[in-house]
């Protein structure tokens, strides 16, 4: 219990230190800060077609999120999570417009099934390097997110494009609405039950133990036997599946097309998204919809207000560095002990 509340407590205060200073560089640049966050709970809030794109918007960013959760809880770190995403898109975006006799929501379970399956190919690759060869994951993971990008650029200028646009053309099969009033598709539902699945796998199945295990102490871990090569391995697996069924749901969801800039920027947003959800499946869930509460509002923020949508990227920036730098100082041994004390019940004295 009290490890939760401290976990709980990190992300929120980082979260209001960040609209406090936020709140000061409006006022330092002649805003008004009520006026400005108003005007941006209200672009997110205030009909039922902003609450449906602040949504959309939370849901590749939850896939990304989940992601690196996973990979982190077995100690690697999975920074292709971008590259994972877009190859996701790409394979989806090939069958689905070249598969002929197949159609309706047999297409889309192929299609996503084996934009999960491309993902995750991807993902063993730094994985596959890190085992045997000692490569660091981090850089194998950052360069294959070019090779992705360059990958999807060569096929929506080339033998995927679609007239003289550079695109492709539009997927067939789109994911079905859930309300007629707004575009939330049935990627969210999608999001939420493969975060519960998550979510129980690792904290109640005994290979999810054995894997956060690993992710604390790897030395320790195969004294007592574990297969740690195996679970690293396993865990850029699953966590590129993730980010590859991710990019496919925005494929048939959102986008419904390839195109330039599509995917960019998730993958770095959803290692940040953990890192502040303090790599909890569901934690990561709520800060990928603060992050989309505020891609939404910004527009509506800056028209009513007429300040700059570059605030909403330095209160998001500020979140990123007070949450990294609150679980650090959480950590230090003094801290940890005071919380102890702090939380700790009072003995009674005998009479």
């Amino acid at each position: 219990m009290k490890n939760m509340l401290i976990k709980i407590f990190v992300p929120v205060i980082s979260v209001l230190c960040s609209f406090i200073i936020g709140a000061i560089l409006i006022t330092i640049i002649g805003g008004n800060p009520m006026e400005a966050y108003t005007y941006l709970f209200k672009g997110a809030f205030c009909t039922p077609a902003n609450i449906g794109e602040t949504v959309i918007k939370a849901v590749p960013l939850i896939f990304t999120g989940l992601a690196a959760t996973f990979a982190y809880k077995c100690g690697v770190f999975n920074l292709g999570g971008e590259g994972q995403f877009v190859m996701g898109a790409v394979v989806s975006i090939w069958i689905s417009t070249t598969l002929k006799g197949i159609t309706g929501i047999p297409l889309i379970i192929i299609s996503l099934t084996l934009g999960t399956i491309a993902g995750g190919i991807w993902g063993a690759i730094p994985g596959i390097l890190k085992i045997t060869r000692g490569l660091n994951e981090i850089i194998v993971s950052i360069m294959l997110n070019y090779v992705a990008i360059l990958f999807m650029g060569y096929l929506y200028t080339g033998p995927l494009r679609e007239g003289n646009v550079p695109q492709t053309a539009s997927v067939p099969v789109k994911l079905g609405r859930i309300f007629s009033q707004s575009r939330v598709h049935y990627g969210i539902v999608i999001a939420l039950i493969l975060t519960l699945i998550i979510y129980y796998f690792l904290f109640y199945t005994s290979k999810g133990f054995k894997l956060r295990a690993v992710g604390l102490n790897q030395i320790a871990s195969q004294f007592n036997g574990l297969p740690v090569k195996k679970f690293m391995l396993f865990s850029f697996i699953i966590s590129g599946a993730i980010a590859g069924l991710g990019g496919s749901v925005e494929l048939h969801g959102t986008q419904f097309r390839l195109m330039s800039g599509f995917g960019q920027g998730y993958g770095f947003d959803g290692v940040a998204i953990a890192l502040i959800g303090q790599l909890n499946p569901i934690g990561t869930v709520l800060v990928a919809y603060l992050f989309a509460i505020l891609r939404t509002g910004a527009t509506t923020m800056q028209v009513g207000s007429g300040m700059p949508t570059s605030v909403i990227d330095i209160i998001q920036a500020l979140v990123i560095v007070f949450a990294v730098a609150g679980s650090a100082f959480i950590n230090l041994p003094k801290i940890r002990q005071f919380f102890s004390n702090v939380f700790s019940k009072p003995r009674k004295e005998p009479l």
